[in-house]
């Protein structure tokens, strides 16, 4: 079985003009950012490429814990995305996630598996196997009980 997605892109001018994008339930403006000498309207690829990322390994970290029994009080995540810019070419370098899970109490016993799932749901993640090999993903799992 095969999914398609479509994307619509429309660009009104040149490099620091804005366009729009909108595929299923997306639709924004874009732009380059302002760091990158651009007007910072709406998102960028950038933005975009670690909110897929980030996306899809917090859904995939979800559903490995649910399918493990690991009952979840709480989990949230920071995605920090880093771009190198060498005699002006710009470089995806690195993606660090920093998931935080909080367990419910009678869960405590499960930390140590819940750590290795937050390790194993970056290697399973189908946008994380996309970019293997361009781009380096991190993950650093903080995992807590609740009170």
């Amino acid at each position: 079985m095969k999914h398609q997605f479509v994307l619509d892109a429309n660009w009104y001018g040149g490099r620091n003009s804005e366009g729009t994008i909108e595929s299923g339930n997306l639709k924004t403006a874009i732009s380059i950012p302002q760091p990158m000498g651009g007007p910072g309207t709406g998102t960028n690829p950038d933005e975009m490429l670690l909110g897929a990322a980030a996306t899809c390994y917090i859904i995939t970290l979800a559903a490995m814990l649910e399918r493990s029994s690991i009952t979840v009080a709480q989990l949230t995540m920071k995605s920090e995305g880093i771009v190198d810019v060498t005699n002006n070419i710009f470089t995806y370098e690195q993606i660090i996630h920093r998931p935080e899970i909080v367990l419910h109490a009678e869960s405590a016993d499960q930390v140590e598996k819940a750590t290795v799932l937050a390790h194993k749901a970056e290697q399973s993640c189908m946008i994380s196997r996309a970019i293997t090999g361009n781009v380096t993903i991190t993950t650093q799992p903080l995992i807590s009980i609740a009170d």
